[in-house]
């Protein structure tokens, strides 16, 4: 049995095919977790979605801010963008299935292996919360997704206020800051603030900002975390982060960190607080460019 967590496909399903074949993936003895955008801009979203609906409990997704903006499309909340490729999943015969498939999909996963946790989340964390708070406010959201007031949510999904994370939020700005850092995140304060205009890399954090991986007190820094969104970061070396969106939309690779086995956890460097992997990358071809 093994375990793969893969990064952006955002509808390159050829890729996500290739990646397959390299790791001999096979659904009755090994496990995919999809960290989010699984959709849009790529040539073939409708074939990534009928591909890890139809694989079951083998594929276990997250949704990303690509994933939730296809279901605002489809349920008249939002315009497609210009860029957007989502035609063939709004026309297709069994949309009505793949959008509820869509929709029971998760904003974050906790794993456990020999102790040590493996947090999944499609962009970040803000520093005040833990591995299992994240899941908890994540579970906020699941919620209302697969219920009675979806299209109300998505109506009051989007905008960037609050800015700044706080448990005394409630109802729908409660839910969209919730959204917000666990699928658009990059940049924040130690105190939970949150910049969305910056998209470089970790480098470009605007003055009182950082990458919010780098911030001091972070309450998820115990765990490893997996994470995609943000292809301008670049490979990350560090045991306690895995930034597995590595552009493949843009010509980059798409990529996938096999969990290593339980003799060969840990970080190696005396810790033994965080998970070891091992990444495999598959050539894509560049279907969009940067800006256009």
């Amino acid at each position: 049995m093994a375990l793969y967590l893969i990064g952006d496909i955002q509808g390159c399903n050829d890729a996500l095919q290739r990646l397959l074949d390299k790791i001999d993936f096979s659904p009755s003895r090994d496990t995919l977790f999809l960290l989010g955008d699984l959709a849009n801009r790529g040539p073939d979203s409708l074939g990534v979605l009928r591909r890890l609906m139809h694989l079951g409990p083998a594929a276990r997704c997250l949704l990303g801010n690509h994933d939730l903006h296809l279901l605002a499309v489809a349920h008249g909340v939002r315009k497609p963008r210009r860029n957007d490729t989502l035609a063939a999943v709004l026309n297709a015969p069994d949309r009505a299935a793949i959008l509820d498939w869509l929709a029971a999909q998760r904003l974050a996963m906790l794993e456990n292996f020999n102790g040590r946790e493996l947090l999944m989340v499609h962009a970040g964390v803000v520093p005040s919360w833990s591995a299992q708070k994240t899941v908890a406010l994540a579970a906020e959201v699941e919620s209302v997704l697969r219920g009675a007031n979806l299209v109300a949510f998505l109506t009051r999904m989007y905008g960037n206020a609050p800015a700044r994370w706080s448990d005394d939020l409630s109802g729908f700005a409660r839910l969209r800051t919730i959204v917000n850092v666990l699928t658009r995140l990059r940049f924040c304060s130690a105190d939970d603030a949150m910049e969305f205009d910056t998209k470089e890399g970790a480098a470009a954090a605007p003055p009182g900002y950082a990458a919010w991986f780098d911030l001091p007190g972070r309450q998820t820094a115990d765990a490893t975390v997996a994470f995609g969104h943000w292809s301008t970061l670049g490979r990350l070396d560090r045991p306690d982060v895995w930034s597995l969106d590595t552009g493949c939309v843009w010509g980059g690779p798409l990529s996938a960190m096999r969990v290593a086995d339980q003799a060969g956890l840990g970080d190696g460097r005396g810790s033994g607080r965080h998970l070891s992997g091992e990444l495999v990358q598959v050539p894509c071809e560049q279907v969009q460019r940067p800006g256009a």
